[in-house]
């Protein structure tokens, strides 16, 4: 017994943001669909999403896009909001127009500040969305921080007690890790996702971050090469290894 479901073609690149079923159905009649370069005509045509037939499919000879369990890894830019209705740059302008049409919705992880750049995971995935959301997912994101004024000394101290407080909330933070890079540049490991946390956490001790990015996501690092507004698909075993961080 397959353990995913077959769905007919037409529904399949409907879901995949290629259009209505309609208009999917127009795509198969033109012959533009097709299985080992042979035009596929039957909307009905049943084909299971990942499966070894799926990925022999193509539209105009190039292949489909990932099926539902979508993971992407982008390097937001300063200035792009994490949302879909606020105005101005928007990370979801990022992606192609298509992604926006998926059926699961593609959402970000988390968010990052409008001032904050760096990696941004988004998924289909509903399931990995909740895991790596929860509070009690703890995976570790490094961010690397400019400061407005030089480290006091006691941050790596402070931040690694497990007791600071920040204004307005009633919980202290999780440990957290610092290293001093510089005067007023510093890395630092965080294990959760509170609003604006880092910029709070050295707010709390008197310092001003001037510019904040986030490296690493548990062992997802930017890969060498990805600029500022792009994008990648992970592979299953970096989605695996980023749920077992």
């Amino acid at each position: 017994m397959s353990a995913t479901p077959k769905l007919r073609l037409d529904r399949l690149l409907a879901g995949l943001g290629y259009g209505s079923r309609a208009q999917v159905a127009a795509l198969l009649r033109a012959g533009r669909v097709t299985q080992d370069g042979a035009p596929l005509a039957d909307p009905a045509r049943k084909i299971e999403a990942g499966g070894p037939a799926y990925a022999r499919l193509a539209l105009d000879g190039e292949p489909l896009d990932p099926p539902p369990g979508l993971a992407i890894l982008l390097d937001k830019p300063q200035g792009v909001t994490c949302s879909r209705k606020e105005a101005g740059p928007l990370v979801y302008d990022l992606l192609p127009e298509r992604y926006l049409r998926r059926e699961p919705a593609v959402s970000s992880v988390g968010r990052l500040d409008k001032e904050t750049s760096g990696l941004l995971l988004l998924t289909d995935d509903g399931a990995l969305l909740h895991r790596l959301t929860s509070p009690k997912s703890h995976v570790e994101k490094r961010y690397r921080a400019r400061l407005a004024r030089p480290l006091r000394g006691d941050e790596g101290e402070v931040f690694a007690s497990g007791t600071l407080m920040l204004q307005g909330e009633e919980k202290p933070l999780l440990p957290a890790r610092l290293e001093a890079l510089g005067p007023q540049e510093a890395l630092l490991w965080i294990a959760e996702g509170r609003y604006h946390q880092v910029r709070r956490m050295f707010a709390a001790l008197g310092n001003h971050v001037e510019a904040l990015r986030r490296e690493a996501i548990g062992a997802l690092e930017s890969p060498e090469g990805l600029a500022p507004g792009a994008f990648l698909i992970l592979r299953a075993d970096e989605v695996e290894a980023l749920i077992r961080a």
